[in-house]
């Protein structure tokens, strides 16, 4: 790791990406056993530095003592941990990529196919009861080919792959994504990484070299700390051969083509910075759409939870957080919905940590013609504006506690999610995840058929119904990144994606879904789902427990770990 003074040790950074060079291609080399061993041994090591990986985080960001420390355990280890266990499972059944046996196949109403990736055993349908997850496929896959575009990196035979050297420039807002970027680059694509982390949680340098211990010992991997002089000095090096970023559009530009005018000349003529495949995770201004349907008090309250984490987990800092709630103009239980989600909201009174958050809710305010003030203690007030305002609420990612509303024409609910997907699609910046919230009994009288039909015309990476697309990041055999299609030129939510743990190549989306009512109002209406308060919502009393209870059984699945975490989820 270089040293984290104000100037950095380029002899050292050298020094690190000549060792990488030199063990690129045994790296790609290496066989399906010693992956999977590697990957055990990152288990055992990630399991034994999983609280301080938690406690650290939570600390960094004013959490230590709450149950939101929970988001720490499960958007870092848990999600690290549930990677390794989909990629060990992979490899271990790749000879005639007969992990393909077990996913139940199925062709949409379009044409298209979808490879169901959760439930996928039993530990699935008890810890995710009633949480489904597929793959939908791009077009020209079927049943026949899919094993053709599946792993295809493993077609090859391990004595005649030829390595690369790839760079991750890590993101700071959530802990996982550094290191499960970094997975996508060894294991989907033989590739030895030199890791830079963002300076904003580089605290946990330390904690991820000692989980990743088993590669860095492997010279597959290093890790290093750095601004941004670091940051161009490894995007330009002639040794790096690939670069992924999770981050800014403006900081993807800047790499690909300069800055200011340099940057404006290249772009006009089509000429990049850099000759080196460059994939990315840029966020987006993402849409949650309520469909109207005939509520129940309870439902109100429930959905108010959960449109709430949408924008608040984290403090509001993600990618997939919600910017834009769009509603049914005349649905005559919105004032109640936002009623209640105004009450969740003032109820979380914690405090934001990321750099630039005063200035990003100045602008906010400064956009706005009016601003909804909600008042949450010591913490900053959520703000709430009128998306209609300004085209910046529309074309810019916000990452703080703010979110705009828009109101669409709603003649009937099929006419209306047709209006918000047109909406999402064509008025607000980029693809990486849209969530529906849609009464059960609102899907059945439009049809099921009809209401994917409809879906697969949202052209996101990731769709959440009645869920949030978070929990297609946490799920980690779920591909996550941009819907396809964009380019470096109109980069939006990035190009490429990661996760993926099956290792599909032709993936276009992940859809997830998740009960409209936790349990027991679930079983009660017929849902016969186990799944209560959800553990990543913002509201749940219980999630410290839950997060490090699952990280646990993740670790070592096992029927006696069942009953704790049944019951810390009923308390939550």
């Amino acid at each position: 790791m270089t040293n984290d003074n104000a100037h950095p040790d380029f002899e050292a950074l050298q020094s690190q990406l000549d060792t990488l060079a030199a063990a690129k291609d045994q790296w790609a080399r290496t066989t399906l056993d010693e992956r999977i061993a590697i990957l055990e041994s990152v288990k055992d090591a990630l399991m034994g530095v999983a609280g301080d990986w938690a406690r650290q985080g939570a600390s960094a960001k004013g959490l230590s003592g709450s149950p939101l420390e929970g988001e720490e355990w499960m958007s870092g280890p848990y999600a690290l941990m549930g990677a390794c266990n989909g990629l060990i499972e992979t490899l271990s059944r790749m000879n005639g990529k007969s992990f393909l046996q077990d996913i139940p196949l199925r062709t949409l109403p379009n044409g298209q196919l979808a490879a169901r990736v959760t439930p996928h055993s039993i530990w699935d349908r008890l810890l995710l009861s009633g949480v489904s997850a597929e793959v939908w496929m791009q077009e020209g896959i079927t049943k026949d080919n899919l094993a053709a575009h599946t792993a295809t990196a493993y077609d090859t035979p391990a004595e005649q792959r030829q390595g690369r050297v790839s760079l991750v420039l890590g993101a700071g807002n959530i802990a996982a994504i550094a290191p499960l970027d970094v997975f996508q680059k060894l294991f989907l694509e033989h590739q030895v990484v030199i890791l830079k982390m963002n300076p904003v949680n580089e605290y946990l340098a330390g904690v991820l070299e000692t989980a990743l211990a088993p590669l860095i010992e492997r010279d597959a991997l290093r890790i290093v700390k750095g601004g941004g002089d670091v940051g161009a000095w490894l995007t330009e090096h002639e040794l790096v051969e690939e670069i992924h970023i999770t981050g800014s559009q403006a900081t993807h530009d800047m790499i690909i083509w300069g800055k200011g005018e340099e940057g404006e000349k290249n772009r006009a003529a089509g000429t990049p910075r850099l000759d080196k495949r460059i994939t990315s995770e840029l966020g987006a201004v993402c849409p949650t759409i309520v469909v109207p349907g005939n509520w129940s008090q309870a439902d109100i309250r429930f959905q108010a939870e959960q449109i709430a984490t949408q924008k608040l987990h984290n403090s509001g800092f993600n990618c997939v957080a919600c910017q834009a709630l769009l509603m049914p103009r005349g649905w005559d239980q919105e004032d109640a919905l936002m009623r209640e989600l105004r009450d969740v909201i003032s109820q979380s009174a914690r405090p934001t940590y990321y750099p630039g958050t005063e200035d990003r809710l100045a602008a906010f305010r400064d956009h706005a013609s009016e601003v909804d003030v909600v008042s949450r203690g010591h913490a900053p007030e959520l703000l709430i504006n009128n998306l209609e305002d300004h085209d910046r609420f529309r074309s810019n990612e916000v990452f703080a506690p703010a979110f705009s509303v828009q109101r669409l024409e709603a003649p009937d609910a099929e006419q209306y999610l047709r209006n918000a997907i047109e909406f999402a699609n064509n008025q607000l910046h980029g693809t990486l995840g849209a969530n529906i919230v849609i009464h059960p009994d609102t899907i059945r009288a439009m049809g099921r058929e009809r209401f994917e039909a409809l879906l697969a015309d949202l052209h996101y990476g990731t769709i959440a119904i009645n869920a949030w697309t978070g929990l297609g990041f946490l799920n980690t055999v779920c591909p996550w990144g941009a819907f396809p299609g964009h380019t470096l030129d109109d980069v939006q939510s990035g190009i490429g994606s990661v996760h993926n743990t099956f290792m599909f190549d032709a993936a276009e989306r992940s859809v997830v879904e998740a009960p409209f009512r936790p349990f027991p109002r679930s079983v009660a209406n017929g849902d016969w789902s186990l799944l209560p308060r959800p553990p990543w919502f913002i509201t749940n009393t219980r999630q410290h427990k839950l997060g490090e209870l699952l990280t646990q059984f993740e670790y070592r699945p096992a029927w006696h770990r069942i009953p704790g975490i049944f019951l810390n989820a009923l308390m939550g």
